[in-house]
């Protein structure tokens, strides 16, 4: 639903403006005029998003509980892409199990709340560990099950475990105007960034991670989203500005890291993006990597302070 992140956007190796990646020579391919200075298609990127936060806003207005149903859709297609590139790397992330017990942690947490949540995580770490055991037989010696296990755990963590928030929020009280919040709060994040880190761009953040994000865009993303959490938090929940104003600072700060969370995983795997899905994005999970940390700090700060 977002635009593309900012002169920061997250990217692998192959990400232009990576001293690591290839340098290309002689006349840039024609595709290369459409792109921004962040190296996404920018046309494409922003119709794309455009329609995703149209389509999502009148789910949410209209038929909020349709949004559990788009989560789990969203976070299947980001678990898929995700252990498609860690089998391309060699990693064996059980993606039977995965798939299935993400669909649990996200749809378990509609009739049981959090509880329904944790148990079902718990249980999807239970039988990964035991599929990775024995997914060569009984006799096969297991290889790398260390590491395997512990990736694993991390993609049952960073996908479905973070996502169940969305999910949670929008079943509590005014749950769709919460979700609207996180929603509106990250694509301000994210527009402010791009803006100041193209316009101004000119101090890296962490370059060893992120060549392209820049201190200029991370206060862009901070003013933006501190406007429009500020709005939000007292237009559509008729709540406390200072609410606000903390809920964009802290929406700020996870998104970001969220970003870089992304951008170090991409690198490890020396890829630009997760996937294809999105003209002008990328994967799903390109999109979902400042959302999905963010779901959570949106669902504590309103859960304890509204």
């Amino acid at each position: 639903m977002t635009v593309p992140a900012e002169h920061g956007t997250p990217g692998g190796p192959l990400s232009e403006g990576d001293p690591s990646g290839p340098v290309s020579e002689g006349k840039p391919a024609p595709e290369a005029a459409a792109k921004s200075k962040a190296g996404r298609n920018l046309p494409a990127a922003i119709g794309v998003g455009v329609g995703l936060g149209v389509a999502l806003i009148l789910i949410l207005v209209y038929v909020p509980l349709v949004w559990i149903g788009v989560v789990a859709v969203a976070m299947a297609v980001a678990t898929w892409e995700v252990t498609k590139r860690l089998r391309e790397a060699g990693i064996s992330a059980p993606r039977i199990p995965l798939l299935a017990g993400g669909q649990a942690i996200l749809w378990l947490g509609w009739p049981f709340g959090p509880v329904g949540v944790l148990s079902a995580f718990a249980g999807t770490v239970l039988v990964c560990m035991v599929w990775r055991l024995f997914d060569h037989g009984l006799k096969a010696t297991p290889q790398n099950f260390l590491r395997d296990t512990a990736i694993t755990v991390f993609v049952a963590s960073w996908i479905p475990l973070l996502a169940s928030f969305a999910v949670l929020m929008v079943l509590q009280d005014d749950g769709a105007g919460r979700v609207l919040c996180l929603m509106i709060g990250v694509v301000c994040s994210d527009v402010g960034g791009y803006a100041a880190g193209v316009l101004f761009g000119k101090h890296p953040m962490v370059p060893a991670i992120s060549p392209k994000k820049s201190w200029e865009g991370f206060f862009g993303s901070l003013l933006f989203c501190v406007i429009g959490s500020l709005l939000t938090v007292t237009l559509i929940l008729d709540e406390n500005s200072m609410i606000g104003v903390l809920l964009g600072v802290v929406l700020v700060i996870t998104a970001t890291l969220g970003d870089l969370i992304e951008s170090q995983v991409k690198r490890e795997l020396r890829i630009k993006d997760m996937g294809t899905l999105l003209p002008g994005h990328g994967g799903i999970m390109d999109r979902l990597d400042s959302l999905l940390p963010s779901a959570f700090v949106t669902w504590l700060v309103l859960t304890v302070l509204v």
